[in-house]
């Protein structure tokens, strides 16, 4: 057991020294991770080795589920076709591509087999790709793509990957019962979806304190998978779904207090479980050579760059193809995202060709496509060998390796090649002007309150003052950014939140002062602590956005 208790903490110091180590070399921590794993597997002492049924019933709900509340259900609505065509049918054409090639050019391989296979290696893992896209100012058009095609894809991949494999070992293919499984996935998912996410807003009203909301909302992700898969229905599109109707319900539902620490925990449950996750892939390496010792050279390398290739070009082919389809089939994306928020609705316009190649190198493989190449069974249902397996399996892993650590390593440089960045300077003014809209409604409020003598005049005035303070410094900064496009914020302003920094500094260590002289309570200095937290952290850092 102490062994145990020492492998995990062992693990758990490398992805915080990792996560050091690529914040410092500006490279996206998958990759390192990976790489990392990968090191460690060929060193000796025990590996761990990947169980599907762990991965998908376990690491991959909460994941899905935090990315869900991250994104925006907006966004996503608003570019639902471009959506649906990358996680939906761009999957299913690389599916049956890579299945399709397989079984033409290297024979030993079953057209089932292959099919499982290609939806295995079909889904992206947008986790490197976005956190390289965020570092370097991905535009939130791209960023809403590939997170919604992140999120919806699984589904699709999972669903054609469990079809095929029942074929494989042994069953029948019949294209009705292939659509009605489909069907009832796609909107069992659905349903289990939206009704998670109402009986979330149904303990709101009941549970006010953040702590038992904290414990609902991690608890979420597994009900929504659980009843999904009860059903028969796709428990990742149910976690989905309820993750994207609860974020987007939250800012109404939860109180500040469970905002604050909800988000907080979230943080630190995506960190620890990509963590673990990037660190394991590339720990299964030995598992995956193993049994190639059987197969020919020629048929392992065929096969591994049939699958890779086809992987690779089908993205980008698909991307360019759908743009020039009738506008009411194609997958273009709307000029909504054009604003930082997408909020407006305006005509559909076309891919550019800069926005295509770089999305077609956003196409980063994960721990899905290696958690369903690793459950493809050993035997069939008759006994005999599962055809070719350990050449799917290598497949698979490679896959993965070539464009986690290709792709991710590269896709940060490309971006800037390309001059693929988000308008800072449109998302400040936006956020400026939010900010002294919502003065103005707590203006309104105020006199309302005074007006009904629901508050007396002096406290009136003093909050009256404070409000106006904050719509004058709004005002300024939109006036600068007016009058200076080229940068969103100004030396004054960058000193100014220095120095509001330096002062929660000093108040901070006055309060230590006070706790250590015996003047001052460790509960009471918790407390005070506690509201210059909250005082900080609505300042922005040195380099943040205005």
């Amino acid at each position: 057991m102490l062994g145990v208790i020492g492998f995990v903490l062992a693990m758990l110091g490398v992805i915080v020294v990792v996560g050091a180590i690529s914040h410092r070399l500006g490279l996206p921590d998958p990759v390192l991770l990976t790489v990392v794993g990968l090191v460690y597997a060929l060193l000796p002492g025990p590996n761990l080795h990947l169980e599907p049924e762990f991965v998908l019933d376990v690491i991959l709900p909460p994941l899905l589920y935090n990315a869900a509340l991250g994104s925006s259900l907006l966004a996503i609505r608003s570019r639902l076709r471009s959506v649906v065509s990358l996680s939906v049918l761009l999957v299913l054409v690389t599916a049956f591509a890579v299945g399709g090639l397989l079984t033409w050019l290297v024979p030993v391989i079953p057209l089932a087999a292959a099919v499982a296979l290609g939806a295995a290696v079909a889904p992206p893992d947008p986790v490197a790709a976005l956190a390289v896209g965020r570092r370097v100012g991905l535009p939130a058009k791209l960023s809403t793509l590939i997170e919604g095609e992140g999120l919806l894809n699984d589904a699709t991949a999972l669903t054609v990957y469990k079809m095929a494999l029942a074929v494989a070992i042994g069953g029948s293919f019949s294209f009705g019962a292939a659509t009605g499984e489909f069907a009832l996935a796609t909107f069992g998912g659905l349903l289990v979806g939206v009704v998670v996410a109402f009986l979330v807003r149904l303990s709101r009203r009941v549970l006010t304190d953040p702590l038992s909301t904290n414990a609902v909302s991690l608890a979420t992700p597994f009900a929504a998978y659980v009843l999904g898969e009860t059903i028969h229905g796709s428990g990742v599109l149910a976690v989905v779904v309820a993750g994207l109707i609860v974020g987007h319900q939250n800012p109404r539902l939860q109180t500040g207090a469970s905002r604050l620490q909800t988000g907080a925990v979230w943080s630190l449950v995506n960190f620890l479980l990509e963590g673990f996750v990037f660190l394991l892939i590339g720990q299964q390496l030995p598992a995956v050579i193993a049994g190639l010792g059987s197969y020919p050279v020629s048929s392992v390398i065929a096969t591994a760059a049939i699958t890779v290739g086809a992987v690779l070009l089908v993205r980008p082919l698909w991307l360019l193809v759908t743009q020039h389809v009738p506008r009411r089939l194609h997958a273009r994306l709307g000029s909504a995202a054009d604003e930082p928020d997408g909020s407006q609705e305006m005509p559909d316009r076309a891919l550019t060709g800069r926005e295509v190649v770089g999305l077609s190198w956003a196409g980063t493989r994960g721990v899905i496509t290696l958690a369903a190449a690793f459950a493809i069974p050993v035997v069939t249902a008759d006994g005999t060998p599962f055809p070719a397996r350990d050449l799917l399996l290598f497949s698979a892993f490679l896959v993965v390796l070539v464009t986690l650590v290709g792709q991710g390593v590269t896709f940060g440089p490309l971006l800037k090649r390309l001059g693929l960045r988000a308008d800072v300077q449109d998302q400040a003014r936006l956020r400026n002007q939010a900010r002294s809209a919502a003065v103005d409604a707590a203006l309104a409020r105020l006199d309302q309150l005074v007006e009904e003598d629901e508050l007396p005049p002096e406290p009136a005035a003093a909050l009256r003052k404070n409000l106006e303070t904050r719509q004058r410094r709004y005002q300024v900064r939109l006036a600068y950014l007016e009058d200076n496009p080229e940068g969103p914020r100004s030396p004054e302003y960058e000193a100014a939140v220095h120095a509001r920094h330096s002062v929660i500094e000093a108040q901070r260590e006055e309060l230590l002062r006070w706790r250590d002289a015996g003047r001052l309570p460790d509960a009471s200095l918790r407390i005070l602590q506690s509201e210059l937290d909250h005082e900080e952290n609505t300042l922005l850092p040195s380099s943040g956005h205005s």
